[in-house]
């Protein structure tokens, strides 16, 4: 019989990381969370909920609550399978993934970025310095980008 292939998974401190830098942001009296635009750009992607980009976001759309959470677990299902599409079967912890599932999260560039090269070369101390290159934005450094990649650089370095 054949191995079942199953997908790694973000792991608790990995959606915490995710959730304290994203924030479900943006709540309006009426309870319903609005899309914002994207802080680098000033427009494009707009975002709503835990950080969700994509089609069918932009001015004036309103999720509940349970609309931003239940698309943050989806979307990072997808993030993680992305991410482990790209390890392979590299040793990886679960600090270690959870760490490169934000990355990808916020930045999309998981299968082209010299992090994940890195780490999969078993450069760990390398890797975890690649982090801190991903701080701009719009063409400019942001404060916020940059204490979230310390803190990824962190939990990827407490395996």
């Amino acid at each position: 019989m054949e191995p079942i292939f199953r997908p790694r998974t973000i792991g608790r401190r990995g959606i915490a990381l995710i959730q304290r830098f994203e924030g479900c942001a943006r709540l309006r009296p009426d309870g319903l969370y609005e899309a914002y635009p994207d802080p680098g750009t000033g427009g494009d992607p707009w975002t709503i909920g835990w950080g969700t980009t994509g089609p069918g976001i932009g001015p004036g759309t309103h999720w509940t609550r349970a609309q931003c959470d239940a698309r943050l677990e989806a979307d990072l299902a997808r993030y993680a399978l992305a991410v482990d599409r790209v390890l392979g079967d590299a040793a990886t912890s679960q600090a270690q993934f959870d760490a490169l599932v934000s990355f990808h999260y916020n930045t999309g560039a998981i299968a082209r970025a010299t992090l994940a090269r890195k780490h999969l070369a078993g450069d760990y101390a390398g890797a975890a310095q690649e982090f801190t290159r991903w701080t701009r934005a719009g063409g400019r450094i942001l404060k916020g980008l940059v204490r979230r990649r310390q803190a990824e650089a962190a939990l990827y370095a407490s395996s």
